[in-house]
């Protein structure tokens, strides 16, 4: 199992942003890490946009987003985005899209999300035929009539991860995609409903076995703050409560909400937490660092305390 890094843009003005985000992704590469995740944020900084600035300034790490919504931008567009990305990067990116969530695209966007699997099926016609350019994109389906000229091509493999939560997304990523990310997926959700769905479909396709990419938040603490860690992670990571998705997600595992799926404690505990998942089936770990404390001075000194040790376990469970 390959252990990266999530690296987020919140907080402070767009010029602090990307100096954090490139000093988070050259530790990153440092550290020895696999990967680095770029989260799109409805309100906040482009993650392709990320991508590009963090691959300029690193040479080894793969570079992904997890993931950016389809129905914010026509396939084309997005095509061309992430292929000049995947240049910016010196072909180390891995493009994580999906059909996102309801308050994201209806209420947010204000367009429609009705059968988002037929949807992001569609669209991977269009995406597909763009990212394995240079030539002209022709395609006509239920949802886009595209003829355009594309001069970009790939400099590299780009690989392609759908967020699939539910069975039918997860039957498409197995045929259409080279994996998935996930969030909200704990050990047993991924080695009894994603693993065994994604896996039968790729098989069924002739595709290579899928990537999964997991992400959980990850604390190292002492026991007696196990408890304070899940609650922070409750706290300002709850999705769940306002994602049907992620709702029916957990259904599949025993997490009952993202402070179980935190991985908090001492080094012995996230090690075996990280060994489970890999266990389960998970191929690529993605890390929410979470740090806690009173304080700025606290919160700094816990991230960094969790960053030294996440170095020292990716090496344990590859």
């Amino acid at each position: 199992m390959r252990v990266g890094v999530m690296i987020g843009p919140e907080r402070g003005d767009s010029a602090r942003k990307v100096a954090r985000m490139i000093d988070d992704v050259t530790w990153a590469e440092q550290a020895g890490l696999d990967t680095a995740w770029v989260p799109q944020i409805p309100t906040d900084f482009d993650a392709l946009t990320a991508v590009a600035l963090m691959g300029a300034r690193t040479e080894r790490i793969e570079i992904g987003t997890a993931v950016v919504p389809l129905q914010a931008q026509h396939p084309i567009a997005l095509a061309r985005q992430a292929l000049s990305a995947q240049a910016a990067t010196g072909g180390r990116l891995a493009l994580g899209v999906g059909p996102s969530h309801h308050w994201i695209v209806r209420d947010m966007l204000g367009l429609p999300y009705e059968k988002p699997a037929a949807f992001t099926r569609d669209y991977l016609d269009v995406l597909d035929a763009a990212l394995h350019g240079p030539g002209p994109v022709d395609v006509e389906n239920g949802t886009f009539t595209v003829h355009n000229p594309l001069d970009l091509g790939p400099v590299g493999p780009l690989p392609v991860l759908i967020a699939a939560l539910g069975p039918v997304m997860l039957a498409l990523a197995g045929e259409r995609a080279d994996g998935t990310v996930l969030w909200m997926a704990d050990e047993r959700a991924v080695a009894d409903h994603v693993v065994p769905r994604i896996t039968k479909a790729a098989e069924g396709a002739g595709r290579p076995a899928p990537r999964i990419v997991a992400g959980i938040p990850v604390c190292l603490c002492r026991p007696t703050e196990v408890d304070a860690a899940r609650e922070r992670a409750n706290r300002i990571l709850g999705e769940a409560e306002i994602s049907p998705n992620y709702q029916r997600l957990l259904e599949y595992g025993d997490a009952q909400d993202i402070g179980d799926l935190c991985a908090a404690g001492d080094e012995a505990a996230i090690l075996a937490r990280f060994r489970r998942f890999a266990d389960a089936g998970v191929t690529d770990l993605s890390v929410r660092l979470l740090p806690i404390g009173e304080g700025r001075e606290e919160l700094i000194a816990s991230k960094r305390r969790t960053r030294e040790m996440l170095s020292a376990l990716a090496v344990q469970v590859r």
